[in-house]
């Protein structure tokens, strides 16, 4: 049911496809592949809320807490929603998870951030505003490097 799920998703039918995964969830309800994709498809249905897709990919975090991609995926959704704590936390999961790929993590929040938080924060955005956000994808990028902010000054000097 999963698999027809995930065919369903790649074909772009994403309310069968939903459909899938929900069925496949009634079928066994602590399937975390199942949960995944249905946050996957769910962000592609209209109607699926935003709370009830978070509230998927939690139960597929659950279910399958050492799953750095469903943590990485979550992350990617939270900066889409603009809520910039939670993938934060959801990216600092995934590259704890997963230390061999912590520098994607944190160079794919970094730059999420830095393009999506201006954006949501627009009305408030002034240059002070600006400088917090371009300070925090800065150190989240030389997180990625594994450098310091004294091991960057000391290179760009």
């Amino acid at each position: 049911m999963v698999g027809q799920g995930y065919q369903l998703l790649s074909q772009g039918e994403y309310k069968k496809a939903l459909s899938k995964f929900d069925k496949a969830i009634k079928e066994d309800p602590d399937n975390a592949e199942a949960y995944f994709g249905k946050a996957e498809a769910g962000m592609l249905v209209p109607k699926v809320t935003s709370e009830d897709i978070l509230a998927a990919y939690n139960k597929a975090i659950e279910l399958d807490p050492e799953n750095a991609y469903y943590f990485s995926s979550m992350g990617a959704f939270c900066i889409d929603e603009g809520r910039f704590n939670d993938a934060e936390q959801a990216y600092n999961k995934a590259a704890e998870l997963d230390s061999e790929n912590s520098s994607n993590y944190y160079s794919e929040f970094a730059v999420a951030y830095y393009q999506r938080a201006p954006e949501v924060h627009e009305q408030f955005m002034d240059e002070t505003g600006l400088r917090i956000i371009r300070k925090k994808a800065l150190q989240y990028m030389l997180k990625s490097l594994g450098m310091s902010e004294e091991e960057a000054k000391d290179l760009l000097n």
